[in-house]
């Protein structure tokens, strides 16, 4: 009998503990959990001001090189000169550059990589706010991790994103699965007492 009022009571105080810890998490909308849709999005990976490519022309040494996107979203190539890069998939892009060399060069055979992504911008409640090196499969957690870890003040429930195409942040369920973009800014809110 003793032992099921003991169990009875610890059962009632882990209940009350769970739903404190609910309760003080605030509010998150379902709309704005990461979800796969955010991680294939990293897969679309779009190009901005300061990728820097590689762009290789088989047989044609002379047009290969390494590339910088410039800050109006431009590569300036030999041959065609400023050519659009910004907002343009790996692929998008590839297939522009081959029809414009088609002027130029019989059948080019083409292949575009990304040597150095823009860098993210973290701030709020971590140790070292700042600019950081973006590297492929980039996650808030890698993110909090570059820049020193969360400081005592941190909210290590929720994230602000805002991604470098996108007018405004928006919240996020902090996990090691929130994928963070080249040019995205995060920023780590400080918790509610």
């Amino acid at each position: 009998m003793a032992q099921g009022r003991f169990l009875a009571r610890w059962l009632l105080a882990a209940l009350a503990l769970a739903l404190c810890a609910c309760a003080g998490a605030g509010p998150v909308r379902s709309g704005d959990e990461s979800s796969p849709a955010q991680v294939a999005q990293a897969a679309d990976y779009r190009m901005g001001p300061g990728d820097r490519l590689r762009i290789s022309v088989f047989g044609e040494s002379e047009l290969t090189g390494e590339f910088v996107v410039s800050s109006n979203g431009m590569v300036s190539y030999p041959l065609i000169g400023d050519h659009q890069a910004q907002g343009k998939t790996l692929n998008e892009f590839t297939d522009s550059l081959r029809a414009a060399l088609q002027r130029y060069v019989l059948q080019p055979n083409i292949s575009v990589e990304v040597m150095n992504y823009r860098p993210f911008f973290i701030l709020g409640e971590v140790e070292n706010p700042g600019t950081y090196p973006y590297s492929a499969g980039l996650n808030v957690m890698n993110a909090v991790a570059t820049a020193g870890g969360f400081s005592y003040r941190a909210d290590t429930r929720r994230v602000f994103i805002k991604h470098a195409d996108e007018i405004a942040e928006r919240a996020y369920l902090l996990t090691s699965t929130t994928p963070v973009l080249p040019g995205d800014t995060v920023r780590i809110p400080e918790r509610r007492f």
